[in-house]
């Protein structure tokens, strides 16, 4: 199928529609459990690509998705077009200005190939397989984020193309209305066909994880914390119970284990970093540990994220604070005595430069948060139904301590919720930039 729109102008990429050869496998993403079925599926090359496919929509009365990675959330319903950026993967280095430009389909995993022979890094997630400018766009939040801020606060400028099928290009100084609110607001004002953001000069780390018994579960993450105050900015941590499938593919020890893993990462000598983590070390039974001086390219070894697509879903809070009573309560949902379909519980520490933004004003949500919890549950077995169940009692369970919730890992929050992510002064502005860019609501908003 071809797409011409009211200009005549015509896409170059591919036009699928249900009944094509190819159209589910141009949807296919890293989450099996976010199947959409748009009217139309465009596979585009270019921001012209993507221009034409919003006019064409616009003229047709259809409204607009994304889709890079399929880590992301889909737009639902009847009567939409869906724009997949894959094929808009390039990357282009600078690295006498220490600067990097992507494409809407450029995964981590490309930026740090590309970087990595020059010294430099940018502040790449728990999974180079995550697509760089959804990440950025929801803040991304690294495991270098305590040093370094968030993603979104490296960006310099934002190629993006808005309802009326216009390209443009906004930075902190041109259009600034609309660069704030796509950093950290991420849907509603158009769809990003590329973004530039400076680089980081880092190398290795002193980084890794040491996996604990489950049944030790409530002494580790208590003892977690307590020790996560005492670090400084330079170091990221997260703990996270983990059901562990029996996949041979994982080291003996884990397979088909219930597991608690504390992750660490640490910028300055090595040395240091392992005094940092020593308290850690003894919190209870050890199962495996790989601590270690890696390569930042490496970064991916830390979470040991799962590398290829399942089917999953997943929520997200943002808390004020960890008291043990907080820890308990998780550990009354998800601790290792439950039956349940989690496969992660996850708590984060945040803090340092994460609190304000470091570069630009952006619109990222949850800056005043010390830490963050993900439950993330698969859907699939004869516990299948509990799965969301399941997510939604870990955030239930930590409400007393919560304020909103980062929006890269918001995940199933209520869409009534969703607005409360921002100040109600954030949330009147983002509101008003999407009615002025998007009056008649063609994206996917959440505010």
């Amino acid at each position: 199928m071809s797409l011409t729109t009211p200009d005549a102008t015509t896409v170059t990429g591919p036009v699928l529609t249900p009944t094509d050869p190819g159209y589910a496998d141009e949807l296919a993403g890293f989450n099996l459990a976010g199947v959409q079925t748009p009217d139309i599926v465009v596979g585009a090359t270019s921001a012209d690509d993507v221009a034409a496919a919003v006019r064409h929509a616009r003229g047709h009365g259809l409204r607009v998705g994304v889709r890079a990675t399929g880590h992301g959330p889909v737009i639902e319903g009847d009567g939409h077009l869906t724009i997949t950026t894959s094929r808009m993967n390039e990357v282009i280095v600078d690295p006498a200005a220490k600067t990097a430009r992507v494409g809407a389909g450029a995964r981590w995993r490309d930026l740090v190939a590309a970087t990595a022979p020059h010294g430099l890094t940018g502040l790449v997630g728990s999974s180079s397989s995550v697509g760089v400018v959804g990440y950025t766009l929801g803040g991304g939040l690294s495991p270098l984020g305590r040093q370094f801020g968030y993603a979104a606060d490296r960006v310099r400028s934002i190629e993006v193309v808005t309802a009326d099928g216009i390209i443009r290009t906004v930075d902190a100084g041109a259009g600034s209305d609309l660069f704030w609110a796509l950093l950290g607001g991420r849907d509603g004002c158009g769809i990003v066909t590329s973004i530039e953001f400076d680089l980081i000069g880092l190398t290795t780390i002193y980084g890794g994880g040491i996996f604990f018994a489950g049944a030790a579960a409530e002494q580790v993450l208590h003892a977690w914390r307590r020790w996560t105050p005492t670090l400084p900015a330079e170091a990221g941590t997260s703990v996270a119970i983990l059901r562990l499938p029996p996949d041979p593919t994982l080291p003996p020890p884990l397979q088909g284990q219930i597991a608690v893993h504390v992750r660490f990462t640490y910028t300055g000598d090595p040395a240091v970093g392992a005094q940092l983590l020593a308290p850690m070390t003894t919190a209870g039974p050890v199962l495996l540990a790989d601590v270690d001086v890696m390569p930042v390219a490496a970064l991916d070894a830390v979470h040991m994220d799962p590398p290829g697509p399942m089917p999953s879903i997943e929520r997200g809070s943002a808390l004020r604070e960890l008291p043990a009573e907080a820890v308990d309560a998780v550990l009354e949902v998800a601790g290792p005595t439950v039956a349940s379909p989690l496969a992660i519980v996850e708590l984060r520490l945040l803090g340092g430069k994460l609190t304000a933004p470091q570069g630009v004003p952006n619109s990222v949500t949850a800056r005043s948060a010390a830490y963050s919890i993900l439950a993330i549950a698969v859907p699939a077995g004869p516990a299948a139904e509990l799965a969301g169940p399941h997510v939604g009692a870990v955030n239930d369970a930590v409400a007393p301590w919560a304020d909103g919730a980062l929006l890269n890992f918001a995940g199933r929050t209520p869409a009534a919720d969703l607005p409360t992510l921002w100040s109600p002064d954030d949330r009147d502005r983002l509101s008003a930039i999407r009615e002025r860019h998007d009056p008649d609501g063609m994206f996917r908003r959440t505010v």
